[in-house]
């Protein structure tokens, strides 16, 4: 039987390599002390809210197995063709994770308490790799069921769109309020929630 040929730079493996060098990070608070550089993150549960029991569970006594979301946030420029010709990234990565822990606080049924993270400083050019690999390996629940943590304020003449499921879930935000509501309930989404997590 005749194996590929092992090939270093095969783009899984960059990828592996990247979210092996975030797993291997410590596991800190949120919101982090501000620092400068882009990259990319993982988020852990270990609270009691109800349907993510399991999450939690996984994450208890300094385990840190199941991020309940990953991320990544990259310099300015990027989204216009920048990546790898070296822009400035500024506090990006920090000012995200900030982002984040506000939402949090701003959930009705929510603790930021609860919410660890890992999070890495890449190059710009590995980000979204990165990103993608984590999400296939751990396939974390906010990223593959409860869609919308992440999302902004879509401004004013745009709140015509639906509340995204994790709004609907995790009430609180104010902005989101004033979106349409979801033509599905919460209770459904927690069924998704049980059922994604058997």
């Amino acid at each position: 039987m005749a194996d590929e040929p092992y090939n270093p730079l095969d783009k899984r493996r960059l990828g592996e390599s990247v979210a092996t060098a975030l797993l291997k990070r410590p596991v800190i608070s949120l919101p982090t002390a501000p620092f400068v550089g882009a990259g990319i993150y993982a988020l852990y549960y270990t609270g009691s809210f109800p349907a993510y029991k399991k999450i939690a569970e996984k994450n208890k006594n300094g385990r840190w197995n199941v991020p309940i979301y990953v991320g990544k946030a990259v310099p300015p420029g990027a989204r216009k063709g920048g990546y790898g010709l070296d822009e400035t990234p500024s506090e990006v990565l920090y000012r995200r994770l900030r982002e984040h822990a506000e939402t949090i606080q701003q959930a009705e049924n929510l603790a930021l308490e609860d919410f660890k993270c890992r999070c890495l400083i890449v190059d710009d050019i590995w980000i979204p790799l990165g990103e993608s690999l984590l999400i296939s390996m751990f396939s974390p629940l906010w990223n593959r069921v409860l869609d919308g943590f992440g999302n902004h304020d879509p401004g004013a003449g745009r709140y015509n769109q639906q509340r995204s499921p994790w709004d609907v879930v995790h009430p609180g935000r104010s902005w989101a309020a004033r979106l349409k509501p979801n033509s599905r309930s919460s209770e459904e989404f927690l069924r998704d929630i049980s059922e994604f997590l058997k």
